[in-house]
């Protein structure tokens, strides 16, 4: 049976989502709250994980484990790392990699896990597939691009930081949640993909002027988007990675 685990970074984004649910169960875990039931005929279990690779990973495990999801979606803000992504749009990942994970003096590249056999995390094509089409139907205003998420803990507020993201790992955008939950589904063979919206620049002038202004903004083209997308989806029970 397919059931699709969706892990929201913003209360508002959650609290859409849960509005239009068929709510069947209720179950409180590491201190999270999971909302299970049905939306648009699909089984969903919508949970909102926190700030933070740590609180993404442990969330995306228990949907595993406790309700066990055959497909996650992962949505939020992001800081754009592109200049063809600006404030309101919506970059949807082809891959996903962690930026603050760096083991090169013991030889690997930066962003590199050891022991893991990627170095950035393929999401589900037929995934990223429809996350595209929601996105121009929920939102056709805005703005849609696929491309890589680089995550790490820390809101990315600088122009040396934001240009080494660049410059090292040519990411499309940056945040603190994404390639946790894609390690989380790569490890456990899960299709997933992320959908991000576009919230600040990554410099300067994120954490004074930005954020505040457009997170609820970026939440609600986020939750219409996964509204889309659960209405078409038809899922696979075979993860397809993007190359």
């Amino acid at each position: 049976m397919t059931k699709i685990g969706i892990i929201g970074a913003m209360a508002s984004e959650v609290a859409s989502l849960k509005d239009l649910m068929e709510m069947n169960v209720i179950i409180k875990k590491a201190g999270m709250n999971s909302y299970g039931g049905i939306l648009y005929g699909k089984s969903v279990v919508v949970v909102q994980c926190g700030y933070g690779k740590v609180n993404a990973g442990i969330c995306a495990q228990i949907l595993v484990d406790l309700f066990e999801v055959t497909h996650i979606i992962n949505t939020g803000v992001a800081g754009s790392l592109n200049p063809k992504l600006g404030i309101g749009d919506i970059l949807i990942s082809e891959k996903a990699l962690q930026h603050d994970m760096d083991s090169s003096p013991l030889g690997f590249a930066p962003g590199q896990i050891p022991d893991i056999d990627v170095l950035a995390f393929p999401a589900d094509r037929a995934m990223i597939e429809a996350a595209v089409t929601a996105c121009k139907k929920a939102n056709p205003d805005i703005h849609v691009l696929t491309g890589l998420v680089v995550t790490g803990d820390q809101f990315i507020s600088n122009r040396a930081t934001k240009d080494r993201l660049v410059s090292v790992f040519h990411g499309d955008c940056a945040e603190m949640e994404g390639a946790a939950v894609a390690q989380v589904a790569y490890l456990n063979n899960l299709p997933f993909v992320i959908i991000r919206a576009i919230s600040d620049k990554a410099d300067d002038s994120a954490g004074v002027m930005d954020f505040p202004t457009f997170e609820k903004q970026a939440a609600e083209h986020c939750a219409k988007m996964t509204a889309e997308f659960l209405r078409n989806f038809e899922p696979a029970l075979s993860p397809t990675h993007a190359g």
